[in-house]
């Protein structure tokens, strides 16, 4: 069943030209939205005007091949390992989530556009990571949204409360698991049923990808620039105007800053994890 090419089937009443419009279309609406999102929020103006701030009061200056250094690290840890969690369940999660969606969009690609119908069988690897890859994305969202969902401990909301915030990953969440639904109901030859979840696979797949202006779609764009841009500044010691990290017993920063002697002692202790050292979890 995995290796089986959902899309083949449905040339009996969809073409091929059709389902590529609609993917090019779908792409289309990505960028729009994305550079919509870019226009309203100012986003790139910000990053543009905050890395203009930094240079000014950096301590030092960084060369281009410390910046590419640096451009590869943020891809390989925030991007590719999504090191920015400390919470590893969030992390398993996140990653689960990304992946499979990489791979169920590249994969659907692929198979609409090069093995199109059923004169052309794509080789059983490629619908294999399809359905792997909405499975992946699936055991990743649902991890995410029943167990481990931001603000359910914290601020004590319920997993069937929905914001607008959540547009997201619920249609990201019914794009994959509609898709699965339709997969196995067609390769079993069920008349019928098989069409009701293509269509509902569609909907949700035209919310998600229509919605970029309004959803969360967008931060995964925005969140590579900001990982990078904050090992800048950590590098050339501008640190967003934030003081450095002290060592509060060292009796140059003492002298520096009096009242911590005088508050704290000569020999402040550490003062531990803070927020971090225990899970939000009272409600």
């Amino acid at each position: 069943m995995f290796t089986y090419n959902p899309f083949s089937e449905l040339t009996a009443f969809i073409s091929p030209i059709a389902m590529q419009v609609y993917v090019v279309v779908m792409f289309l609406l990505v960028v729009v939205g994305t550079l919509l999102d870019v226009m309203h929020k100012k986003s790139a103006k910000y990053f543009f005007e905050n890395a203009q701030a930094a240079q000014k009061i950096a301590k030092r200056k960084i060369g281009g091949g410390e910046k590419a250094a640096m451009a590869v690290k943020t891809l390989t840890s925030e991007v590719l390992t999504s090191s920015e969690f400390d919470n590893q369940k969030r992390r398993l999660s996140h990653l689960f989530t990304m992946y499979g969606f990489v791979l169920f969009v590249v994969t659907t690609a692929v198979l609409i556009f090069a093995y199109p119908t059923a004169d052309t069988p794509a080789p059983q690897i490629v619908p294999l990571l399809w359905h792997l890859g909405a499975l992946a994305l699936c055991i990743g969202g649902y991890w995410f949204w029943f167990g481990i969902r931001a603000d359910v401990f914290a601020e004590g909301k319920k997993w069937y409360h929905l914001v607008r915030a959540d547009m997201f990953i619920v249609s990201l969440l019914a794009m994959a698991t509609f898709a699965l639904i339709w997969s196995i109901l067609q390769s079993s030859g069920v008349a019928g049923w098989d069409k009701l979840f293509f269509a509902l696979f569609i909907l949700s797949a035209t919310f998600l990808f229509s919605t970029v202006l309004w959803s969360k779609f967008a931060h995964m764009f925005f969140k590579p620039a900001a990982a990078f841009q904050k090992r800048v500044i950590k590098a050339d010691g501008s640190r967003e105007k934030l003081p450095p990290d002290f060592d509060l017993t060292d009796p140059e920063v003492q002298a520096m800053y009096p009242d911590v002697p005088e508050y704290m002692g000569k020999n402040p202790p550490n003062m531990g994890l803070g927020i971090k050292r225990e899970a939000p979890n009272h409600y």
